[in-house]
Formats: structure tokens, C-alpha cells, sequence
């Protein structure tokens, strides 16, 4: 059954993903370790070797720019989050996210992020889109089509600020 709200989120997504996908191939894991600042969230490796982001208790600019470590970090956790609170057991918390440690780990869990979230979409009709049993984070009781909107939103941020702080690494001084 043709679907042309989720069509049209399949193409967005598509854009997003292309913009991502650029801004993730070339880079490297001393990048991603930079801190743009001396203040801005971060990631940590942990005595047990796995990689712990820091978490903001507000969102105020004082805050600092993020690591490309932590922008990483954040894609993998939001779309980790939405694919279990959506179609998986809905138990996965922010706690159970690290940060996979090097660019090339980044690449295949984002990529692999990516490669479950489209099949999960692409079989959903616009009755899907309307529903709200999927819609259980980051927002409740809307429909489900909001949730697909709201990931390319978020994708799409990711992807402009994870290139803005490539852009500031290059010219590092």
C-alpha cells in the first residue's frame, strides 16, 4: 500500500542521512577525541575501557561547544532510544549508551542505527503514521509520523553541527 507521508519522511530521511553520511566518512577518531573549548560536554573512558558522555543538566550556552566525541555519542543515543522505545522493549536507557570509542566504530553504529531505522519505516502505512502505540520517546500520545519527523529534524542537526565542528578542527591552531 502506498504510503505518501512516509514517502515523503523516506525522502527526507534520505537528505539527512546523505548530509550525515558526508560529514561521517572522513572522520577520525583524533577529531573526534578534540575539545573545541575548555568547557563543553565530552566523552570519558571509563576504567573499564568502554566511553561514558557527560550529560548537561540544562542547555544554557555557557554549557560550551560539544566534542565531536559527544555529537557522535548523542546520534547514537537518540536514534538507540528511538528504535527501542519504538519498535523494540522500550528499556533502554541513557546509561546504556557509551560512546564506541573510535571514527570507525562511530560509522558502523550510526550506519547500522541508520540501516534498522529505514526498515522499520518503510513498511508503515499512513494509519501507522497516525497512530500513537509507537510513540513512547521522546514525546508520547502524538502520532507516530511525528516521531519519523522529529528523527530527520534531530538527524539533520546532528549532521550540521557535527560538520561545523570539523570545520573549526581544520583550521585549529
Amino acid at each position: 500500500m502506498a504510503s505518501d507521508v512516509r514517502d515523503t519522511l523516506l525522502r527526507q530521511l534520505d537528505i539527512a542521512w546523505a548530509l550525515t553520511s558526508y560529514h561521517l566518512e572522513t572522520l577520525a577518531t583524533e577529531e573526534c577525541l578534540w575539545r573545541p573549548a575548555h568547557v563543553g560536554l565530552h566523552v570519558q573512558q571509563l576504567p573499564d575501557g568502554r566511553w561514558q558522555a557527560d550529560w548537561p543538566d540544562h542547555e544554557g550556552y555557557d554549557l560550551g561547544p560539544p566534542s565531536l566525541g559527544w555529537l557522535t555519542w548523542h546520534l547514537g543515543f537518540w536514534w538507540a532510544m528511538v528504535l527501542d522505545h519504538s519498535f523494540g522493549e522500550a528499556k533502554l536507557a541513557r546509561e546504556d549508551v557509551f560512546w564506541p570509542g573510535d571514527a570507525d566504530a562511530v560509522r558502523a553504529g550510526v550506519g547500522r542505527l541508520h540501516g534498522q531505522w529505514r526498515a522499520a519505516i518503510e513498511p508503515l502505512t499512513d494509519d501507522d503514521l497516525r497512530a500513537t502505540e509507537r510513540t513512547r520517546w521522546p514525546l508520547q500520545e502524538r502520532p507516530f509520523g511525528d516521531i519519523v519527523a522529529w528523527a530527520n529534524v534531530e538527524l539533520t542537526k546532528n549532521a550540521s553541527e557535527i560538520g561545523y565542528a570539523r570545520f573549526l578542527y581544520a583550521v585549529r591552531q
